[in-house]
C-alpha cells in the first residue's frame, strides 16, 4: 500500500480517536440530564444538555443558587445561636485548651471534612496558633508520628463515626494529647471520646438530595474561623504578627519594609552644597533622576531641598535666575524620615503633603538617603 495512503489513514484514525475522546470527556462534564453522545461510544446514563441555556434554565439556576446560600446562611446562624446559648461552655473550654496547648494543634478529617480540616489548620497557623493538618487515613500508616502528647487534636467528622478517625483516637487518648471533636451528633463515638465536643448539626444540607456535604461543611468551616479568631484575640495577635507570617503578601511588605530597605544611598543621592549655584543644582537633578536635589551644609546635614516643581515656578515668574545660588531658592527645613521608620510611614507623609520625594536623615540630621515614590512602588509598598 502506498505510503501516502497509509499516512492519510493514520490521520483519519487520529481524528476519529480524538472525537471519541472528546465525546467521552464531554459526557463526564455533562452527566446531569440531556447530553447526547454521538461519536460512536455509548455512555451509560448519558443525558442531554440543552443547546441554549434558556430563560427557564436561567431562572432555575438562580433559584438553586439563592436557596443554597439561604440554607447555608441559616446553618451558620443556627450555629451562632447554639454557641451563644447551649454550648458556650464547650466553646470556651475548647479555646482555653488550644490556648494553653504546649505543642501544636493538629487538625484531622477524611473526605470533605478533611478539606475543611486542612483550611482550618491553615487559618490557625496564619493567625498565631501553630497548627498542621494530618490526613486521617494517612495517620494510621505512619503520619500518627507527627502527633505528640503535648499536642491538641481537632478531629472533624459530621457523623462522628469516621472509621479512619476512630482508629487513631484511642492512641491519641493513651498518649495524653487533648482531643476536641467537631461533629453533628452529640451521641457519636467521636463525641464520646472527646475532651470537648462542638456540635455543628444542621437541619438539612443545601444539596437537593440532602446528601452532599454543603451546609454542614460551611458550618464547620465557620466554626473553625470562630475558634481561630477567638485565639487570635486571646493571644493579642496584631498586624505586625500577621505580617511576619505573611511576608510575601501585600500586608507583609507594608509592615516589614523599612525606609532603609528601599532608600537610595551614596552616589545615588542628589546632593549639592549650600554655596552651589542654581545651575550646578540643575545639573545634579538631571544627573540623579530624582526630580530634586538635597542641599547640605559643611557637616553633611540636610538644610534644604529643591525640586523640578520649584524650577517650573521660577520660570513662570520669569525671574532672572542665572546668578542665583541654590540657597536663594531652596525649601529650608525639608521634610524627612529616618531609615528605621517603616516605608509605609514615608508613603503616608508623601500623601499628606502631596510630595514625591523625601530626604532620609539620621538622628543628628545628617543626610543618609533619599526616597522617591517610584522606589516605594517598585518595592510594592504601594
Amino acid at each position: 500500500m502506498p505510503a501516502g495512503v497509509i499516512r492519510e489513514m493514520r490521520v483519519e484514525a487520529s481524528k476519529h480517536n480524538f472525537l471519541r475522546l472528546a465525546g467521552f470527556l464531554l459526557s463526564q462534564l455533562f452527566l446531569p440530564d440531556e447530553f447526547v453522545y454521538t461519536f460512536g461510544m455509548s455512555v451509560p446514563h448519558a443525558k442531554t444538555v440543552p443547546a441554549i441555556f434558556d430563560a427557564i434554565s436561567t431562572t432555575r439556576a438562580l433559584q438553586f443558587a439563592s436557596a443554597t446560600l439561604q440554607i447555608e446562611a441559616d446553618a451558620i446562624l443556627a450555629l451562632k445561636k447554639r454557641i451563644s446559648e447551649e454550648t458556650s461552655a464547650q466553646f470556651v473550654k475548647a479555646v482555653s485548651l488550644l490556648l494553653n496547648c504546649n505543642g501544636r494543634v493538629v487538625v484531622s478529617g477524611i473526605g470533605k471534612s478533611g478539606h475543611i480540616a486542612r483550611k482550618i489548620a491553615s487559618t490557625l497557623a496564619s493567625t498565631g496558633t501553630p497548627a498542621l493538618f494530618v490526613h486521617a487515613a494517612e495517620a494510621s500508616h505512619g503520619d500518627l508520628g507527627m502527633i505528640t502528647a503535648n499536642d491538641a487534636l481537632i478531629a472533624i467528622s459530621y457523623s462522628g463515626e469516621a472509621g479512619e478517625l476512630l482508629a487513631i483516637v484511642p492512641i491519641i487518648k493513651r498518649m495524653g494529647a487533648t482531643l476536641i471533636a467537631i461533629t453533628g451528633n452529640d451521641a457519636s463515638s467521636l463525641a464520646q471520646f472527646a475532651d470537648v465536643h462542638l456540635n455543628v448539626k444542621v437541619d438539612k444540607e443545601a444539596c437537593p438530595l440532602n446528601l452532599a456535604p454543603t451546609a454542614s461543611t460551611t458550618a464547620t468551616l465557620a466554626l473553625g474561623d470562630a475558634l481561630a479568631m477567638a485565639l487570635l484575640d486571646a493571644r493579642g495577635f496584631g498586624e505586625e504578627d500577621f505580617a511576619r507570617s505573611h511576608p510575601g503578601g501585600a500586608l507583609g511588605r507594608r509592615l516589614l519594609t523599612h525606609v532603609r530597605d528601599v532608600m537610595r544611598t551614596g552616589e545615588a543621592i542628589p546632593t549639592v552644597a549650600a554655596d552651589a549655584t542654581l545651575y550646578a543644582a540643575l545639573l545634579e537633578i538631571s544627573k540623579k533622576g530624582m526630580a530634586m536635589t538635597s542641599v547640605v551644609d559643611a557637616d553633611g546635614k540636610a538644610i534644604g531641598v529643591f525640586t523640578d516643581g520649584d524650577l517650573r515656578r521660577l520660570i513662570e515668574n520669569k525671574q532672572d535666575f542665572s546668578t542665583l545660588s541654590i540657597a536663594d531658592v531652596m525649601h529650608a527645613n525639608p521634610r524627612n524620615v529616618q531609615p528605621e521608620q517603616l516605608a509605609v510611614d514615608a508613603v503616608d507623609m508623601m500623601e499628606e503633603f502631596r510630595i514625591n520625594q523625601l530626604l532620609v536623615t539620621d538622628a543628628d540630621g545628617k543626610l543618609v538617603g533619599a526616597l522617591h515614590i517610584h522606589d516605594l512602588t517598585r518595592a510594592k509598598v504601594i
